[in-house]
């Protein structure tokens, strides 16, 4: 750990951060609140993800090191008000991994991941004195990944398929009912959602994070139209002046090229 006059590292972060707030500190800093902050926290963790995807030490060090601050921004402002501080953040942390692992720090038994997130949920539960199985998932989160939480909520309740096969069969049930719809409907939209929902089940039938597979494909679709661009320019043409024809030529061969 790399200390200094101060101490930790960790420790001068929390002295920084009081420091820009203070009231001769940064005006930007002493303006902020949790709410304007919000987007920053959020934001921050995405960076994070896409330095982890993309495999670069470097970059994940540093976006770890913003989401901390996120952490450390929104405890200091608590902090001022008298609700809590960052060692109080640190130690809910602490109790709430060694209550709900059980299997670690106690006499339960779990051998398996899923035995290991089943009893987690239930211990979860018990602790927000929930009324409702699905209560309690943010609904700020990215539409696949709501919907596998739902998912996986009510399939620990016993409410699920056999298999693929049946899931596949609501999936196509699904599509029929879209097809049926007008288009540009309330209708279709939520006709729409359910072949989403579907899907997301078979995903998780399938053991494949519906998210990271939608984000890994708009990813391909981008390098792919990258290299169509390139090569149409390549042959001095502009790619949105072509037809759809030409266009799909470009595709094939830039799909081929990724082989």
């Amino acid at each position: 750990m790399t200390t200094d006059k101060h101490g930790s590292s960790f420790d001068e972060l929390v002295r920084i951060m009081s420091i820009l707030r203070a009231p001769d500190g940064c005006p930007w800093d002493r303006e902020q609140t949790h709410m304007t902050l919000r987007r920053h926290l959020v934001e921050e963790a995405y960076e994070a993800v896409a330095a982890i995807e993309a495999g670069d030490d470097d970059e994940i060090r540093d976006e770890l090191g913003d989401v901390l601050l996120q952490v450390v921004f929104h405890a200091q402002i608590a902090a001022e008000e008298g609700r809590f501080d960052i060692d109080d953040v640190a130690a809910a942390i602490v109790e709430k991994l060694e209550r709900r692992h059980p299997h670690i720090f106690s006499d339960a038994i779990a051998n398996t991941p899923d035995e290991v997130i089943a009893r987690w949920d239930a211990i979860k539960r018990t602790e927000k004195e929930r009324t409702s199985l699905l209560e309690g998932i943010a609904p700020t989160l990215p539409g696949l990944t709501y919907a596998e939480k739902i998912s996986r909520r009510a399939v620990s309740a016993g409410f699920e398929w056999e298999t693929v096969e049946d899931v596949w069969e609501k999936v196509h049930e699904e599509i029929d009912e879209l097809k049926a719809t007008a288009l540009g409907t309330p209708e279709a939209e939520d006709e729409l959602g359910d072949v989403l929902f579907s899907m997301v089940n078979v995903g998780r039938k399938m053991g494949i994070d519906p998210e990271q597979a939608l984000r890994s494909t708009c990813n391909k679709f981008i390098r792919r139209w990258e290299a169509m661009e390139r090569m149409a320019s390549e042959e001095g043409r502009d790619l949105v002046e072509m037809g759809i024809e030409d266009m799909e030529a470009l595709w094939r061969r830039a799909k081929e090229g990724e082989k």
